[in-house]
């Protein structure tokens, strides 16, 4: 490898590091954020006044529950309740997801009733310049119904005593999208104009992972405006409104959602694609839980004439996100770039290829760890012929290297004269000094992107591979430091050094590879790279130990068919593998 190759692929390298290892060591901080404009009733009707709050405690969520009447939810993906106390989606469970890989761990709880801690519901309703003649949070909907499943409605009623009867029939699918159906028949004898909402609360700040490469917050469709994402901290840097302490709200749009965005869980509001409406996502300070924060959507004001009836239809998604349903709901409520609740990131366009091929090939060999190996032996037979080229250029190189070696001698204290007669050299044998870092460069966005799709996607989540990798979004588990489980003791419980101590088997497979791939090669002649290029193995040893399993196991992979690929084509082309001599050299010196 020539020393212009060198440089080259030793900026790379040491990229890659600072990027992964500044994302790993100082991940994004988190703090306080903030809510939506033109909501000054929706704010009004969904919280109590902080003199009530000041005084209230958090309760358990199972004593909330028991604190309100509730009508069953129960489908082949979620199960829950929803409150007849306000008629809000504040209840819900997701059957398939667990907290950890234990099959007997705990279903993971997404929505929380407001009274217990992490509350997060979802409400609907309609705002009038009349509120006592509206429903509002502490409303007590009737119904007859039992139990809502994919195959029963729940229809809910409230008489307001004055003229107006209002309906709601809320209907959920056999995944996670709710659909609600409001309606008010205005039986007294003067019209009302009425406005229909829907806002989904968080009480208290979200717990994050707080990684740059990751959107955790609010992200929505606003119309025109496109995919706004706003982290927790970045709604309390916008400005106040009149009903929130801070916060962002769009007008006069048309199709799209609101929402808000975990890693692998979302919860999304999606309005009548073909009304205008307005988007805001806002924060307020609350005396019990600290901050609430809510993305919402208000429609169009229409006015009720005396017996007439006005309806509103919205949706509502509450669940895993699963990339095959969401691109399902894309299609069916053509939403736009629903799809884009999973942050497949900057490179999507990569990303989301990639994953769809990965996905493609599980479903033949019916594990994702396997078809991780598989799509990186089919990269590698994509780029052959660059790889092939690579290496040619590689040996011609090599050929001429004493020609290299007499120039640098010739003109060694004049550094222009020297590049120029090199690039004389490489021109007049038609050699591109920079074709040997191609399948490199190659690489770099399949790592990134296949980085992105183990972080991002619940698919990847708890996947097995083999043996003793249970999860390949997880670091590999085990160990070096107790033979990896052979000694009975847990290096993770050192103070301090204990994260340092996990360095497990495939990070020292992916290590021990990378150390024989830098052995493919000549050594570099300035001592300073020889170091850097020699601890370079160990380095990323330790810093990919605490990346998902999955990514350590494609850098394996990936070095492994390099070093195979590397070492045939060379051989085709008469240019000496360095490798055995290389490593005779470092057994040879420590006999020494």
């Amino acid at each position: 490898m020539s020393q212009e190759n060198r440089n080259l692929f030793l900026t790379i390298i040491i990229s890659i590091a600072i990027l992964f290892g500044w994302n790993y060591v100082f991940p994004t901080p988190e703090a306080p954020p903030a809510p939506p404009q033109q909501q000054t009733q929706v704010t009004q009707q969904n919280t109590a006044t902080p003199q009530a709050q000041a005084t209230k405690v958090l309760e358990t969520r199972d004593t909330v529950l028991d604190q309100s009447p509730r009508v069953k939810i129960d489908t082949p993906s979620i199960e829950g309740s929803i409150s007849l106390k306000g008629g809000r989606i504040d209840d819900v469970k997701l059957k398939n997801y667990r907290e950890t890989v234990d099959p007997s761990s705990p279903i993971i709880t997404l929505m929380t009733p407001k009274g217990a801690a992490n509350a997060y519901q979802a409400e609907f309703n309609w705002l009038g310049t009349d509120a006592s003649q509206l429903p509002n949070s502490d409303t007590l909907w009737t119904t007859s119904s039992t139990a809502l499943t994919p195959t029963q409605p729940l229809v809910l009623t409230w008489d307001n005593g004055k003229g107006l009867v209002f309906t709601r029939t809320i209907s959920v699918d056999d995944k996670a999208l709710f659909t609600v159906a409001d309606s008010v028949k205005n039986n007294s004898e003067a019209a009302i104009d009425l406005t229909p909402y829907g806002i989904i609360a968080r009480y208290g700040k979200p717990q994050v992972a707080g990684y740059a490469v990751l959107h955790e917050g609010m992200i929505g469709i606003l119309g025109d405006n496109g995919l706004q994402e706003y982290t927790y901290d970045a709604v309390a840097k916008e400005a106040a409104g009149a009903n929130y302490d801070h916060g962002k709200e769009w007008a006069n749009l048309k199709g799209g959602y609101v929402g808000f965005s975990d890693k692998y869980w979302a919860t999304a509001l999606i309005p009548d694609q073909s009304q205008t409406y307005r988007g805001s996502f806002t924060q307020r300070a609350d005396p019990t839980v600290g901050n609430v924060y809510q993305a919402a959507v208000v429609g169009t004001t229409r006015s009720l004439a005396a017996g007439a009836t006005t309806e509103n239809t919205q949706h509502f998604f509450a669940g895993a996100k699963e990339a095959s349903v969401l691109d399902a709901y894309q299609t069916q409520l053509k939403v736009d770039r629903f799809d884009r609740l999973i942050d497949w990131g900057w490179f999507f366009f990569i990303t989301r290829p990639l994953f769809k091929v990965i996905d493609f090939l599980y479903k033949f060999v019916g594990n994702f760890g396997v078809s991780i190996l598989v799509i990186t032996l089919l990269i590698k037979l994509i780029f052959l012929p660059l790889a092939n080229k690579s290496y040619a250029s590689m040996a011609k190189m090599k050929a001429v290297q004493p020609e290299m070696t007499a120039i640098r001698e010739r003109y060694a204290d004049d550094k222009t004269k020297q590049q120029q007669a090199l690039m004389e050299l490489y021109k007049k044998e038609k050699i591109n000094p920079v074709s040997g870092c191609w399948p490199m460069l190659v690489q770099i966005p399949v790592f990134f992107a296949l980085y992105k799709v183990l972080f991002v996607s619940i698919e990847m989540r708890h996947a097995p591979f083999i043996g003793w990798i249970k999860d390949l979004a997880a670091p590999d588990p085990t160990t070096i430091f107790n033979l990896f489980g052979l000694i009975p003791f847990d290096p993770s419980t050192f103070p301090v050094i204990g994260s340092f101590l996990m360095l497990g088997a495939w990070p020292v497979i992916m290590g021990l590879t990378m150390w024989i791939q830098m052995k493919m090669n000549p050594q570099a002649a300035d001592p300073t790279q020889q170091m850097i290029f020699a601890w370079m193995p160990l380095i990323f040893t330790f810093m990919l130990a605490h990346f998902p399993a999955g990514l350590v196991i494609y850098w394996a992979w990936n070095n492994t068919l390099s070093v195979i690929q590397q070492y045939f084509i060379m051989k085709r082309h008469g240019v000496k593998v360095e490798l055995w001599d290389n490593l005779k050299n470092v057994f040879k010196r420590k006999a020494a």
